[in-house]
């Protein structure tokens, strides 16, 4: 049975779940339980903390691991990174007091700056030959400089309310992070067996996100303008109907375009147009 790290709370905990809820694999959620075991694939979580994710899945205790790439990027965990997942994105920016008259990396000179992730800001200080000092803070960074601890921050940035709310602007995004899946280096024939399955079936779940399925009567004349309006992955299903002149459009098109695509195909003669969600789609 392979075992998967999963954040025991916070941001990725809920879609970490959700996403092997919807991939069929169902496991209890954390409360006091370090250890959940599915009864419906093989393989259990292990909660822990996000931190900690890395170095357990290097080191072996779980063959796999679900994380933000930023916490991979901050401990330089020796894993394969197997997939990004799509949710928890979030980055790693710089941040000032909003009253400041800010000029560029360069006003970081001479600072001291509060952060929980030291090394990916060391990094990027060297790379910008800039001389400042790093606070490491384990938490509410984003408070340092409101209480003197710091005259400025590097830290996870979401929606950016956080700072507005402490009075702060973002000036300088560092690393772009998202969800990955990580598994350890040395995972065996048999475990890869299981990774493989897991991996089709995440992929499934991935592909069809923000996607719409159409199903509407059309024109014979008009199908040649509709493939090209909603040309679908590979070519969209054509099928007759009773009415010689008419047959039946199905394609799928990402959610975004949706109404743009309506509208198209209303304009070449598209009537009873159906918009369905997509549940899961096999490539």
């Amino acid at each position: 049975m392979l075992r998967i790290a999963i954040q025991s709370k916070g941001r990725l905990n809920e879609e970490s779940l959700l996403l092997l809820q919807n991939i069929g694999i169902e496991v209890d959620a954390p409360k006091r339980k370090l250890l959940s075991k599915s009864q419906t694939f093989p393989i259990e979580a292990l909660y822990l903390r996000d931190d900690d994710i890395p170095q357990v899945v290097a080191g072996g205790t779980a063959t796999l691991g679900i994380v933000g790439l930023n916490e991979i990027e901050e401990r330089k965990a020796d894993v394969d990174i197997l997939y990004r997942l799509g949710f928890g994105t979030c980055r790693l920016s710089l941040a000032v007091p909003k009253g400041e008259d800010y000029s560029g990396p360069s006003w970081f000179s001479g600072r001291r700056i509060a952060t929980s992730y030291p090394n990916i800001l060391r990094k990027y200080l060297e790379e910008k030959k800039i001389d400042a000092r790093v606070e490491v803070i384990t938490g509410s960074v984003e408070i340092a400089p409101a209480v003197g601890i710091a005259d400025t921050i590097f830290d996870i940035v979401s929606s950016g309310s956080t700072l507005v709310a402490n009075g702060l602007k973002e000036v300088e995004t560092v690393f772009e992070s998202e969800a990955v899946l990580i598994a350890n280096k040395s995972r065996g024939v048999q475990e890869q067996a299981v990774i493989d399955d897991l991996l089709f079936r995440i992929e499934s779940e991935t592909v069809s996100r923000g996607k719409k399925y159409l199903l509407m009567n059309l024109p014979k004349s008009a199908l040649e303008e509709a493939i090209k309006i909603i040309p679908a992955m590979r070519s969209p299903t054509v099928m007759p109907l009773a009415s010689p002149d008419w047959c039946s459009l199905h394609s799928v098109v990402d959610a975004a375009d949706l109404w743009i695509k309506v509208r198209q195909l209303k304009a070449i003669g598209a009537e009873g147009i159906l918009v369905m969600d997509v549940d899961k789609i096999i490539l």
